[in-house]
C-alpha cells in the first residue's frame, strides 16, 4: 500500500535483523516478568484466539468469575517472503521486480490494559516494527503479506498503533462468558448489549472481521482474502486511525456505525486531524444464525468517503491536453468515494469452516487508504489439525479474484500509478487471481510456525506479467 514517494527505500536483508531481534526479544521478556493476565490477583491462560477482536470474539455461556482488571500480553511475528523470478518483459515504478527477491518483516507489540470502572477498559498498544515487504509493498493489488505496510526501515522503529477507550453497556440476555485475548480483558457481558469505542485503531478490528480469514499474524497473508479486497478503508501507512464506534447486539443481530480520519492525502503517513475535513463513515449489519447446527454470521458493509481524491477520466483528460504522464494527484478534489461488501463465515463441524467475501467500490475515483481494487471476491476453508492429533495445528486455502473499472484500466495503461500499482503500461488487463494456502504448526502453547505458499496470476491486472508464487515462513509468539 506505499505511495510513490516511499519508493526510495533501501532494501531490506533477506531473514531476521539482529538489530530488531535485540529490540522483539525483550519486549516479550518484558510482558513474561510482568506475568499472565491477572483476575483478582490469580494467573489467568490467554485465549487460544490470537487475533484482537475488541468487541465480536466468540464467546460461552458465562461461569461464575471475577473480572480482570488490569492485563499484559506481549507478540512477536516474523515473516520471511521468497519469490522466485518470473516472466517479466518489463516493469515499472510500482511493479514486483522481474528477478527473484527476498524480504522479511518483524514486529513485537505490547497490549496493555486496564478495567477504571465496570464495563470500561483501556488499551494501548506500543509496537516496534521493522522490514519491508516484496517490491517494497508495490506490484499486486492483492499484496501478498498484511505484515508489510506501506513503508518500511532497515533498523527497528517504535510506533503506537492502537491506543483506545471501549465501554460496554449491558442490555440483558444470556450471560457470556469472555476469554482473556489480546486487547479484550476477561470477564462476562450479555448477549444484548451496547459496545462504544474511541481513540486510535484500525477500521478492521470492528468491521469486516471474519473467524477464519482476518489476522496476517495467525491466517492467511494476502490483504485480499483477511479484508473484503474493494473496502477502501479510513487508514494512515499502518493501517490505523483515529475514529469513534457504536455496536448494538441484541439476540441475532448487531448493527454498527463509525466515524474515521482520513490521511492527508491518499496512502500518507500521516492523518488528517482535523477530522470534519477528511473523514470516512462505516455502518454494518451483521446477522447470527445456526446452520447444518453450526454458527455462522452473514455481515453487510456499506461505506462512504469524502476527501481530496481524484478520478482516472480527469487525470487521463489532463494528460492528454498537457501531453504528460496522467496522475490522480494532479487533479485531486473533494468528493465521496463509496462501496458495499458482504462477508460470511459458517463452521461445518468444530473443526472446519468455510468463509467467503464479495466488495464493490466507485470504480472512476482513485484508491485512498487501502489498495487498486473495484470489485473482489475472495473464500475459503480453514480446518484444525483434530483429526489427524494435532488440535493447535491449522491448515488454510483461499481464493480470490479482483478487478478494477474500465477507466482505471485505461489510466494504468497511459502510464499512471496507483497506491500499490503501476506497471508503466498495461496493453492487456485482465483479473488478478490470487491461490494462498498455509500451514500453522503450533509448537508448544505460546508459538507457531508456518509454511505459506502465495500464486498470482496477473499481478496488478497485467496479463503480460507472470504468474507469480511466493513463499513464506512465519513465526508467531504470543503471550
Amino acid at each position: 500500500m506505499m505511495s510513490a514517494q516511499y519508493a526510495h527505500l533501501p532494501a531490506a536483508i533477506p531473514g531476521v535483523c539482529p538489530t530488531a531481534l535485540s529490540v522483539a526479544l525483550p519486549v516479550l521478556v518484558a510482558a513474561a516478568l510482568l506475568g499472565w493476565p491477572v483476575v483478582s490477583g490469580a494467573q489467568v491462560a490467554p485465549a487460544p484466539t490470537p487475533q484482537p477482536q475488541p468487541a465480536a470474539s466468540a464467546t460461552t455461556p458465562a461461569e461464575s468469575s471475577q473480572p480482570e482488571t488490569w492485563a499484559v500480553h506481549g507478540q512477536a511475528t516474523n515473516v520471511w517472503q521468497f519469490q522466485p523470478a518470473f516472466h517479466s518483459p518489463y516493469q515499472g515504478p510500482q511493479s514486483l521486480p522481474g528477478d527473484a527477491n527476498a524480504r522479511e518483516t518483524l514486529d513485537a507489540t505490547l497490549y496493555l490494559g486496564f478495567r477504571p470502572w465496570r464495563g470500561a477498559e483501556i488499551w494501548i498498544n506500543p509496537e516496534m516494527d521493522q522490514g519491508f515487504g516484496l517490491g517494497n509493498t508495490f506490484g499486486a493489488a492483492g499484496y501478498l503479506s498484511g505484515e508489510a505496510y506501506k513503508l518500511g526501515e532497515p533498523t527497528p522503529y517504535y510506533i503506537m498503533p492502537r491506543a483506545f477507550f471501549r465501554q460496554t453497556i449491558d442490555l440483558g440476555g444470556e450471560s457470556e462468558k469472555i476469554d482473556p485475548d489480546l486487547n479484550q480483558l476477561g470477564g462476562s457481558r450479555t448477549a444484548n448489549r451496547l459496545v462504544f469505542t474511541v481513540g486510535k485503531f484500525a477500521v478492521t478490528d470492528i468491521f469486516d472481521t471474519n473467524k477464519y480469514a482476518n489476522n496476517p499474524r495467525t491466517d492467511f497473508l494476502n490483504w485480499a482474502i483477511i479484508q473484503q479486497g474493494a473496502f477502501d478503508y479510513a487508514a494512515n501507512a499502518w493501517g490505523e486511525t483515529y475514529g469513534a464506534s457504536a455496536e448494538w447486539y441484541q439476540d441475532r443481530w448487531a448493527a454498527r456505525v463509525g466515524a474515521f480520519d482520513l490521511s492527508v492525502q491518499p496512502n500518507d503517513k500521516y492523518l488528517d486531524n482535523r477530522f470534519i475535513s477528511q473523514w470516512q463513515l462505516a455502518a454494518e449489519l451483521e446477522e447470527r444464525h445456526t446452520l447444518w447446527d453450526q454458527p455462522g454470521k452473514v455481515r453487510f458493509l456499506y461505506w462512504l468517503t469524502r476527501g481530496n481524491l481524484g478520478t482516472y477520466a480527469d487525470a487521463l483528460a489532463l494528460g492528454a491536453a498537457t501531453g504528460t504522464t496522467p496522475s490522480v494527484a494532479a487533479v485531486e478534489s473533494y468528493r465521496s468515494k463509496f462501496g458495499v461488501g458482504v462477508n460470511l463465515e459458517q463452521q461445518i463441524m468444530p473443526d472446519l469452516g468455510v468463509f467467503a467475501r464479495a466488495s464493490w467500490s466507485q470504480g472512476g475515483v482513485q484508491e485512498d487508504d487501502f489498495t487498486d481494487i473495484n470489485a473482489s471476491i475472495s473464500g475459503g476453508v480453514s480446518l484444525a489439525g483434530t483429526r489427524w492429533g494435532r488440535p493447535d495445528d491449522t491448515v488454510g486455502l483461499g481464493a480470490a479474484a479482483n478487478q478494477i473499472s474500465h477507466s482505471a484500466k485505461l489510466y494504468f495503461a497511459a502510464g499512471g500509478l496507483g497506491g500499490l500499482i503501476g506497471d508503466g503500461q498495461l496493453p492487456q488487463a485482465g483479473p488478478e487471481k490470487i491461490l494462498e494456502t498455509y500451514y500453522s504448526i503450533g509448537l508448544f502453547s505460546i508459538a507457531h510456525v508456518t509454511l505459506d505458499y502465495q500464486f498470482v496470476n496477473n499481478p496488478a491486472y497485467n496479463q503480460q506479467r507472470g504468474p507469480v508464487s511466493v513463499f513464506a515462513l512465519r513465526l508467531h509468539l504470543e503471550l
